[in-house]
């Protein structure tokens, strides 16, 4: 599975506005949602069931990535968007390193398949495990260079 299999074009963000992982979370939902990835109607309650996720522990995952996510009725496909936080300091997500997150990648995936949810959890820690690919990603400065970024990392 490559990242862009999920990973939607037009749920790309190169600087997020937010300030905190709430925000960050409600603009990448939101911009998932424009994609048509859900009803508009539903958007309230995706958001809900990912910070509910978030609350039983933090996604974010070390080395300035986080990966909200949550499976929800409304996705009838799996889902992303991706962001990234330009603002010195990054966001604090309560990571399992300790360190401010900078990468978010945003999934949202139909309630009857656990195991793609896990795959494409799997795809994104491949896709960003080598330090050279991260620092790469942060230097792209709009939605063209991150979606070229993320064909390059051609995973199968």
């Amino acid at each position: 599975m490559q990242i862009t299999t999920f990973v939607r074009k037009d749920a790309i963000i190169p600087q997020l506005a937010a300030t905190t992982r709430d925000e960050a979370i409600t603009e990448l939902v939101k911009v998932l949602q424009s994609t048509g990835a859900f009803a508009v109607g539903y958007t309230g309650d995706v958001l809900a069931a990912v910070l509910r996720r978030e609350q039983l522990g933090s996604t974010g995952i070390g080395r300035g990535i986080a990966i909200p996510h949550s499976r929800h009725s409304s996705v009838v496909q799996l889902a992303g968007a991706l962001g990234l936080v330009k603002h010195p300091g990054g966001l604090g997500f309560e990571a399992l390193d300790g360190e401010s997150v900078d990468v978010l990648v945003l999934m949202i995936s139909p309630q009857d398949q656990p195991g793609l949810h896990l795959r494409a959890l799997d795809c994104v820690v491949q896709t960003f495990k080598e330090d050279s690919s991260l620092a790469a990603l942060r230097t792209c400065t709009t939605a063209e260079q991150i979606w070229d970024f993320l064909q390059s990392r051609g995973l199968e």
